[in-house]
């Protein structure tokens, strides 16, 4: 008799990016979570208000882990192009701004809601589709839309498989 391997959980991919035109200015997170073979299953574009751009780094990935909550996801690998925002999540920064601090602590309480995480830094160039999102969210903001846009996901699937420094 062949026993199958137990299920590993659901793994997903959470590109997320935080614009603010202006620093503070008007502020915006854009986020695309996808499988592990890249089909899309949720996108957010979000305008946050006025915040500076390290607010909205935080924002658009607690977003995500929320989404990716939602979604079912027992592991989690986040992408950003904001080495503050990896660094601090992984552990290897210190976290010295108060704003920053509470933002941390509510993206590492959602971090510890997975079996497992993991945080890599992506150059800009490889960033573009939640760079774009986050932008389309300060422009729906600054038209005095205001909503938040998100794109209905389709059932998950299981698969095998610089402001501070520490």
């Amino acid at each position: 008799m062949r026993v199958l391997p137990t299920d590993r959980g659901l793994r997903l991919i959470v590109e997320c990016d935080g614009a603010s035109r202006g620093n503070p200015g008007p502020a915006a997170v854009g986020v695309r979570i996808t499988d592990t073979n890249g089909e899309v299953l949720a996108e957010i574009a979000e305008g946050i208000g006025v915040a500076t751009n390290n607010v909205a780094e935080y924002t658009a990935a607690i977003r995500g882990l929320e989404r990716a909550r939602e979604l079912g996801a027992q592991e989690v690998l986040v992408r950003s192009d904001s080495r503050l925002l990896v660094e601090q999540l992984s552990g290897r920064f210190k976290v010295k701004n108060p704003t920053l601090q509470r933002l941390h602590a509510e993206a590492s309480s959602l971090a510890a809601g997975f079996a497992r995480i993991r945080y890599e830094h992506v150059p800009r160039e490889q960033n573009t589709e939640a760079d774009r999102l986050a932008n389309r969210g300060v422009d729906e903001w600054l038209a005095g839309e205001g909503v938040t846009w998100s794109r209905p996901a389709p059932s998950p699937r299981l698969w095998e498989a610089e402001e501070e420094r520490r």
